[in-house]
């Protein structure tokens, strides 16, 4: 494999080892989630906000029905929320000073402060009003949005609670906060692009031992062997995954299937057999931080000693949509524009590509930029295909070619998906990308016992 020489930093000696990285222990992450958060707090929100028009966020959750943003907020000690936990934040420009409150029964970590005292008043919606008119903001946003679904975690219940107490002078301040809470969910600090690197180098090694003799024996080890395999090894760290992983398995002796099988029916137990390219959909979430990662594998026939030069020309295909994709990332252009570009110019080279790119960070599938679906090749009618690529964001770089191998008399489809970060110098890897395929067995092992 070759992927750029990368710093790996060992944040802890009582942490867990996968080979060259660390998973740190439970009471670790949260000294670190803790301390990204209040960072972000401190520094991010007040920009965001400012960015936004926005001088009043307010967001209001209840007990294990958690607004998608309130859970990114919430400290690493608390998995939900409490009762009904509202979260206030208050900028002041002129002062250049933002108030962090809960309107809530408790303190929210450290960072946010309760600003109720239900002895001094019983009702929690009266509190939260007597707040808001202190402060008398110009511009209240609530977490609501028609196309941006991480924007819109204000339920219908909550909604009508709040106005039912609101004021209507302050009822008609109330704007919808979906581009902050998308800039608050799609920005990331240079300390979490940091801990971004070995995100990815974990997930790359889980996948190079998943892709590898010591779990794939031709003729015996199947798909699902394989997936199971991906999803007990993170468990076993002491991590999460936020999909099923999935292997699947394209041979000279089948049709290249449609593009709804390889996504959502491929056959499970496909038994795997020498001669198969491998490709496997796979990412785990970690401090908060979510991975989303495609790479192939050739299972090497017994009289091979290297991959077949079609398949690794057939696979530099899918480097080269990236490298268009890429080219074509620029601030300001929506996922639209940079989905026709990218496509005309790699078609211009004789590609058939697909691109459907997402953003990638706090969730899976995160908001910001999209840049294509698999069945939207013609660009996204959502607003999200129409939202503009920012600074600092980090994307799941997915896509495929599909490229006829006269040698197997049928189509071969390189799918492929690495973590890319924006930034101001433009874009780059995460962890690298895969620019050749795993062979099985290893001609000469290095993995270790």
């Amino acid at each position: 494999m070759k992927y750029p020489i990368i710093l790996v930093v060992f944040l802890s000696i009582f942490s867990f080892n996968t080979n060259a990285q660390q998973v740190l222990p439970m009471r670790e992450r949260a000294r670190v989630i803790d301390e990204i958060l209040e960072e972000r707090f401190e520094l991010l929100l007040p920009q965001l906000m400012d960015a936004n028009g926005i001088d009043m966020w307010l967001l209001i959750a209840r007990e294990y029905n958690e607004d998608p943003v309130v859970r990114t907020m919430l400290p690493a000690n608390w998995l939900n929320a409490r009762r009904r936990t509202i979260l206030l934040f208050y900028r002041d420009r002129k002062s250049n000073t933002i108030e962090k409150l809960a309107i809530a029964r408790y303190n929210v970590g450290t960072a946010i402060k309760s600003a109720w005292d239900k002895e001094k008043e019983p009702d929690q919606m009266k509190r939260l009003v007597e707040v808001i008119e202190e402060f008398n903001p110009e511009k209240i946003g609530l977490n609501y949005s028609k196309d941006f679904n991480i924007g819109d975690g204000i339920v219908k219940t909550d909604y009508e609670l709040l106005m039912s107490y609101l004021p209507s002078k302050y009822q008609k301040r109330i704007v919808s906060a979906e581009k902050l809470s998308t800039a608050w969910i799609e920005t990331r600090t240079a300390r979490e692009m940091e801990i971004y690197q070995q995100l990815v180098a974990i997930t790359h090694q889980i996948i190079e031992e998943a892709f590898s003799e010591k779990v794939i024996t031709p003729g015996v080890t199947t798909t699902t062997d394989v997936e199971w395999f991906l999803r007990q090894k993170v468990n076993d760290l002491g991590l999460k995954t936020w999909f099923h992983p999935t292997v699947d398995i394209q041979r000279s002796s089948s049709k290249l299937v449609s593009h709804i099988e390889s996504f959502s029916n491929r056959p499970d137990d496909l038994l795997i057999r020498e001669g198969d390219l491998l490709h496997c959909d796979f990412g785990i979430t970690y401090l908060r931080l979510n991975t989303d990662c495609q790479e192939m594998a050739y299972v090497r026939r017994s009289d091979e000693t290297q991959i077949p030069a079609y398949l690794t020309e057939a696979f530099a295909s899918g480097n080269k949509v990236q490298d268009a994709l890429i080219a074509n990332m620029k601030k300001g252009k929506t996922g639209n524009e940079i989905l026709k570009a990218s496509l005309e110019q790699a078609k211009s080279t004789g590609l058939r590509p697909s691109i459907y790119t997402h953003p990638l960070g706090s969730y899976g599938h995160s908001s910001g930029t999209t840049i294509g679906m698999w069945d939207s090749q013609g660009g996204v009618e959502k607003a999200d295909g129409y939202y503009p690529l920012n600074y600092n964001t980090v994307y799941a770089i997915e896509l495929n070619n599909t490229i006829y191998v006269e040698e197997w008399k049928t189509d071969v489809r390189i799918m492929l998906e690495e973590a890319g970060f924006f930034g101001e110098d433009g874009f780059r890897y995460v962890g690298g990308r895969q620019t050749e395929m795993y062979i099985i067995p290893r001609l000469s092992s290095h993995l270790g016992n």
